[in-house]
This record gives structure tokens, C-alpha cells and sequence, in this order.
């Protein structure tokens, strides 16, 4: 047997300010809030949890005092689901996120933004069901 990926832990000044954010981002919803902590999933998950195969992973906020001070070494990437690339670009762009110079040649078929807490996220160009 092996692991399955189903939570992504982001420290941040603000969670339940961010958590607002990925939850328009990704249509998910709180799950759980306490003490600085906040966690959200698909409207699907809590069942899913104890089911074999995929998951969509849950995103955990949690409150730290240093805040953000170079490039993520780990980031998400988002697929639109409904609309195009540049469509989706712009809805994010309206919910708080801002674009990223993180060395890009303008080559990319992916488009680089951030969350309004300056973490690194990308939004990738084909559509997924």
C-alpha cells in the first residue's frame, strides 16, 4: 500500500482571509476552523476520505509570525475548468491574486500569479474536466 497526498499545509498571516481566497479560487469550502487554524476541501472530501484512489487535498491555513520572504519551492497549479486561460486569469486577478516575475521567458504556456499573501501559484492553459 502506498500514501495518498490529502492535505497541503500553508503558513500565513491571515487564514481565514486566505482561506476565503483559495475557496473562491478552487469552489471549496471551510471544513474546519480553530484556535489561528483553517482548513478547507472539496464539498466531496470528508466522504472520500476513507475511500481507496484520489482525493482532492485538502488546503490547511495556519497562522505563523515571520511572514514570506523568497520564492515558494513548492507551489499549486490550477487547471480552468469552465473558461480559458485568460478568462480564469482575470477572475483570479479580481479575487486579490497579482501577477509574479519569477523568471518567466513569456515563453510559458502557464501564467504566474500570487495569493494575496504573496504565495506563488500557477495557472496552467488547457482546460480540465
Amino acid at each position: 500500500m502506498s500514501s495518498k497526498f490529502t492535505e497541503l499545509a500553508i503558513d500565513c498571516a491571515d487564514p481565514a482571509g486566505l482561506a476565503r481566497f483559495w475557496c473562491s479560487v478552487l469552489g471549496y469550502e471551510v471544513q474546519d476552523e480553530d484556535d489561528g487554524i483553517v482548513t478547507i476541501g472539496s464539498p466531496l472530501a470528508p466522504e472520500g476520505k476513507d475511500r481507496p484512489g484520489p482525493v482532492p487535498p485538502a488546503l490547511t491555513f495556519a497562522r505563523v509570525p515571520e511572514g514570506k520572504s523568497v520564492k515558494n519551492r513548492l507551489h499549486i497549479d490550477v487547471n480552468p475548468t469552465d473558461r480559458d486561460q485568460d478568462e480564469e486569469v482575470r477572475r483570479l486577478l479580481e479575487l486579490g491574486a497579482q501577477h509574479a516575475d519569477v523568471g518567466q521567458s513569456g515563453e510559458e504556456s502557464w501564467v504566474c500569479l500570487t495569493d494575496p499573501e504573496g504565495n506563488e501559484f500557477c495557472v496552467l492553459a488547457s482546460r480540465r474536466p
